[in-house]
């Protein structure tokens, strides 16, 4: 993405602050900015005491799933013994979402500093980040960065001067979008085929090696040292009135706008004001038509849907989506909402691990009856049996991936029915050959 726009009036620089600021990237660039205050002070506090103020500040899971950081850090059992882990997921891999990559590209120890906070939390004194492959340039900044907070105490026997361990280790993904999801990135971890865990056992209670292990996104680590140093009170303030939905958010926009980018706004911010004022609409002479707002796997809204949605948790799934990881996807009136559909289901049939029967047949089918109806072949029975294929594979396999497909295909045909129907009369010209 090169480097970051300028900031809009309308933006939260939290986490965005240092977009840009190459000297951040060091450890000395890093402190002259406040860095590593946090962690240090972390360590000279009970680790209840860290949990109980991420409680306290509402932070909520940044990967998609939202859900409690700090009720999650509760769920490590204490006392029992055995070694605890810290995964921190980096493998972003949902279309239209790129906020984690520019975390580690700008900021690494930022990543570094709340990962060392959070293993301290949970008891953990051995941390995983897992870097999705095809993220050349972060990598080589997080492992130079890792790299430099060994070399500077931040890191290792005695952390920050401590009497306590804290070890990190990069691993690279070998590309596949299943291991994303965190109960196949473990597996991943531990050399295994990337295939989802049937839970339970939750990763608290048997995760990385059978161990206790608790996993969060990059965003939600990275938030956690201005928590501490700002104080939970600021963070649970930073709202528009729903304290369900704190802190700021980092968007991903891409597609039909003027000035895609990434964007940090405060919960409850207007998704029109984001996508008509700080990304300066849609492209000259064109409409908005459709948005995708939390990634590729979430619901599609329309227009009318997206003009009076909020970017909160619960805002986003009142007007019929989900905020996901933010990854949002602006698509004006020239788009072909059935082959951008079909485009999607032929992401996830590709990226199924297979292992489920739901999942491995149902994205197949999926793809190939949207490539029949683009072909001119389809008939009006087809969208019927893709919304009995999408309930086949809605909440019913191990993970949420053919979930993600099915959920594109629901809203689109709901939405954009007569865009199918122009397909299926012949009153559109067909875009697919060779079917």
């Amino acid at each position: 993405m090169g480097y970051p726009h300028p900031i809009h009036s309308s933006e939260t620089p939290v986490l965005s602050t240092h977009f840009g600021d190459a000297p951040a990237r060091t450890v000395a660039g890093w402190q002259e900015r406040g860095g590593y205050a946090a962690l240090k002070a972390a360590l000279a506090m009970a680790p209840t005491e860290i949990i109980d103020t991420v409680k306290a500040s509402g932070l909520r899971g940044r990967g998609g799933a939202g859900f409690p950081t700090g009720l999650k850090w509760s769920f490590m059992p204490t006392g029992d013994g055995k070694p605890h882990y810290l995964v921190c997921n980096a493998d972003e891999s949902e279309p239209g979402t790129f906020k984690d990559r520019e975390i580690m590209r700008w900021t690494p120890h930022a990543l570094i500093e709340g990962c060392a906070i959070a293993s301290y939390a949970i008891g953990a004194e051995q941390c995983y980040i897992y870097i999705r492959g095809e993220f050349t340039e972060p990598w080589s900044i997080m492992e130079a960065a890792v790299a430099e907070a060994y070399a500077e105490g931040v890191l290792g026997d005695h952390a920050m001067g401590s009497k306590h361990r804290i070890d990190m280790v990069l691993h690279r993904g070998a590309g596949a979008y299943i291991c994303g999801e965190e109960t196949a990135l473990m597996n991943s971890l531990e050399g295994k085929r990337g295939n989802p865990r049937i839970k339970p056992p939750f990763p608290a209670q048997a995760g990385l090696f059978g161990r206790p292990t608790t996993i969060n996104n990059v965003e939600t680590l990275a938030a956690v040292p201005h928590i501490l140093t700002r104080g939970a009170e600021w963070y649970a303030g930073l709202c528009a009135g729903n304290k369900k939905s704190t802190g700021t958010k980092l968007i991903s926009v891409c597609g039909h706008v003027m000035k895609p980018g990434n964007y940090e706004l405060t919960m409850g911010t207007a998704m029109s004001e984001l996508i008509f004022d700080m990304c300066g609409g849609m492209r000259p002479g064109r409409t908005l038509k459709a948005v995708i707002p939390g990634g590729s796997s979430v619901p599609i809204l329309n227009a009318a849907e997206a003009d009076t949605c909020i970017l909160d948790y619960e805002g986003v799934v009142e007007a019929g989506s989900m905020l996901g990881s933010g990854g949002m996807i602006v698509m004006d009136d020239s788009t072909d909402m059935v082959y951008e559909i079909y485009r999607l289901a032929k992401f996830y049939a590709h990226e199924s691990c297979a292992q489920c029967t739901q999942c491995r047949e149902g994205t197949a089918w999926t793809t190939k009856i949207l490539a029949r109806i683009l072909a001119g072949k389809g008939t009006v029975e087809d969208l019927d049996l893709l919304l009995d294929l999408a309930d086949n594979m809605t909440g019913k396999t191990i993970c949420v991936l053919s979930d993600s497909c099915a959920a594109p295909v629901v809203s689109g045909i709901k939405k954009f029915r007569n865009e199918f129907d122009d397909y299926l009369t012949a009153k559109k010209a067909p875009v697919l050959v060779g079917i």
